[in-house]
């Protein structure tokens, strides 16, 4: 256990070879992470549709009710506040939008919202204390939750309101790992229940450790180390998620560095021998890892860094100043790791 955000999480459950046997879990079954430790704000009243849009570089005008969209909350200057998952449920007045923040950034992310919300008829609620959140992901994942939910569990990127043992849950097809599965919001009291069902059933529990290398092979970004204020969505590889006619809060800026292009560009790599690079390490000619591990699918190690852009092409050769010797890596297409119809996250 470790503290991490201020919550006390796992980093993985069962001594030093869980890790790995957690990570497989998911990849060849079914594993289940308590991820409450992320922060769940809902957004409702008149204006805010027009108030997320405003704050949000994605197009929430496409998110129909019951549906997800992945976005960022980047500052005037197109740094990366946070990157986060936005759910619309109900029609009319009755529209809430549950945005779901990484930990680490959540009371950042509240006042920056409220501090810009003046002007706009809106209300912003902290529920992070009324909701628990669930990753429940692998191929088996929605086979172990058909036996415990009444009526469907929602395709990817679609969210709804059903019982999962007997539990009224918020039920969204998201997740963190390049599987497919759910990921659940469960009210606080009651989702230890909902925890045993699931592991009763074949979930295995799963810890940070594992989280961090499923993400890292899918080419997920962490925030914090692969998105920071100090870069933008167009150098991280997210302009897909940016739609600057939207004119939100940063869209200049992002709209620059698009059409003159980036001076560096966030790569995955794997490398080539021994060796793991981690974060902080430099490379050769310019260059920094923001994140790297072995990678238990493919058995070599892996990361991702920032590069001059035109060392960015797939197959460039790189070295990497590992706790000083010089270890080669080669720049790979993402994601590193691919299964068969593998979720999509975009939109």
């Amino acid at each position: 256990m470790v503290e991490f955000a201020g919550w006390e999480m796992p980093v993985q459950y069962e001594g030093a070879a869980a890790v790995r046997e957690e990570h497989m879990a998911v990849r060849e079954g079914c594993g289940i992470f308590d991820v409450s430790h992320m922060g769940r704000l809902d957004t409702r009243g008149p204006d805010a549709e027009r108030f997320l849009q405003r704050m949000l570089t994605n197009d929430l005008a496409k998110v129909e009710p019951g549906g997800a969209q992945y976005s960022l909350l980047c500052r005037q200057d197109g740094g990366v506040l946070d990157d986060l998952f936005v759910y619309r449920f109900g029609e009319g007045e009755e529209t809430v939008f549950l945005t779901v923040t990484n930990a680490a950034n959540h009371e950042r992310d509240k006042h920056w919202l409220e501090s810009h919300a003046e002007g706009f008829d809106v209300q912003i609620d902290d529920v992070s204390a009324k909701w628990a959140m669930l990753a429940h992901q692998g191929p088996q994942a929605r086979a172990i939750l058909a036996h415990h939910i009444e009526g469907q569990a929602p395709p990817r990127m679609r969210a709804t309101l059903a019982r999962v043992a007997g539990v009224q849950c918020v039920i969204a097809g998201t997740g963190y790992t390049g599987e497919d599965g759910v990921e659940l919001l469960v009210p606080a009291v009651q989702a230890g229940a909902v925890w045993d069902t699931l592991v009763g059933s074949g979930a295995r529990p799963a810890g940070l450790a594992a989280r961090d290398t499923l993400r890292l092979e899918a080419c997920y970004h962490l925030y914090g180390n692969d998105l920071t204020t100090e870069r933008g969505p167009i150098e991280a590889g997210l302009g897909w998620c940016c739609k600057e006619e939207t004119g939100f809060v940063g869209s200049e800026a992002v709209r620059g560095v698009r059409e003159a292009g980036p001076a560096e560009k966030l790569v995955a790599f794997t490398i080539e021998g021994p060796g793991i690079a981690r974060p902080g390490n430099a490379i050769a000619g310019g260059g920094v890892v923001t994140s790297g591990t072995m990678s238990p699918s493919l058995g070599v190690g892996i990361g991702m860094a920032y590069v001059p852009a035109e060392r960015a092409p797939v197959g460039t050769r790189l070295q990497i100043d590992v706790r000083g010797k010089m270890r080669e890596a080669v720049v790979r297409e993402k994601p590193l790791y691919r299964r068969p119809n593998p979720p999509e996250q975009r939109t």
